[in-house]
């Protein structure tokens, strides 16, 4: 293979990493009002403690996923969805769209 193609698939192995990664915390976000609802407390609470050290994480990282700069070293583009399979507008407004969404189901449960 040439360098450029092992470039290429390299890029592609981290944005999928990246995509399921991603899939798998709006996975939790989406379950913990879903828990909460059925008064499944002690999993509500596992999956916002998971979203939680993911946000440590994000938040030691200067609020980049740590694969962002994997991803950049097998690519010049520096799209908002350069390093994961979305489309660039919800690349671009992740943190904000899903941030929101993690806040309203922790209060939700807080309140059930």
């Amino acid at each position: 293979m040439k360098p450029e193609a092992d470039f290429n698939l390299a890029l592609v192995a981290v944005k999928s990493l990246h995509t399921a990664v991603w899939l798998f915390f709006v996975g939790c976000i989406v379950v913990v009002p879903i828990a909460g609802y059925r008064g499944r407390f002690l999993p509500a609470a596992v999956l916002s403690g998971l979203v939680l050290i993911e946000c440590a994480v994000l938040a030691c990282n200067h609020w980049r996923c740590p694969l962002t700069g994997l991803a950049g070293r097998y690519s010049a583009e520096r799209a908002d969805n350069f390093d994961i399979h979305l489309p660039n507008w919800l690349a671009r407004h992740n943190k904000p769209i899903f941030g929101a969404f993690f806040v309203a189901g922790e209060l939700f449960v807080l309140g059930r």
